[in-house]
């Protein structure tokens, strides 16, 4: 059953059918909330927010094929209203990585990758330590770079997509993505990782 008929399905009364399209959703949306705000406590709070407002307003949807740019546009503008309130509250997204533990950090990347097909003890730890250094990392890259990255890198949408769901021509998604991933780049490079980590799935 695809989205479509769960929508339909919700609209003529059938609460399941919502709870179904939050389950095939939930994750999804939480991951690319997480990516481009840095925090696990406000992306949880976020992806919360996102639903809450899907089920109010999924009756004012006019073409239920666009659902999956129209929860996206949810999700991309309630990360922006939170990266604004920070920047009132004088707030930066993330601490400062220090040196040391960059270094630390790229040691046990460097585990995991090379684990990736073996069942090492240790595999669980390195992978998320390896989560936490990509989101740190994704945090020191430019807002509008980041979210491009996000999209298209981990999310897999298309080009086409990324401009509908934020209101940009399809060049400057373009641009933003090349800007952003050799801005991923140096700061892996700084933080001595290889750029390796930058395909690693959260």
């Amino acid at each position: 059953m695809n989205d479509r008929d769960l929508i339909e399905r919700f609209l003529r009364g059938e609460a399941a059918a919502f709870n179904t399209l939050v389950w095939r959703w939930q994750k999804t949306i939480y991951n690319f909330i997480l990516r481009d705000i840095g925090n696990r406590d406000e992306a949880q709070d976020l992806t919360q927010q996102v639903f809450v407002r899907v089920y109010r307003n999924l009756d004012k949807l006019k073409n239920l094929d666009r659902f999956s740019t129209w929860i996206y546009q949810i999700a991309a503008n309630l990360c922006r209203d939170l990266i604004k309130q920070r920047r009132r509250r004088g707030q930066q997204s993330l601490e400062g990585m220090q040196e040391a533990g960059a270094v630390e950090l790229a040691s046990n990347a460097a585990l995991t990758l090379q684990a990736e097909h073996e069942e090492h003890p240790d595999r669980v730890v390195s992978r998320s330590q390896l989560r936490d250094l990509l989101e740190k990392a994704l945090q020191e890259i430019p807002e509008e770079q980041r979210i491009v990255v996000v999209m298209k890198e981990y999310q897999n949408l298309k080009f086409t997509e990324i401009a509908e769901i934020l209101g940009a021509p399809v060049n400057t998604v373009k641009s933003r993505l090349y800007y952003g991933l050799n801005a991923l780049k140096k700061v892996l490079s700084r933080w001595q990782i290889d750029e390796e980590v930058m395909h690693y799935e959260m």
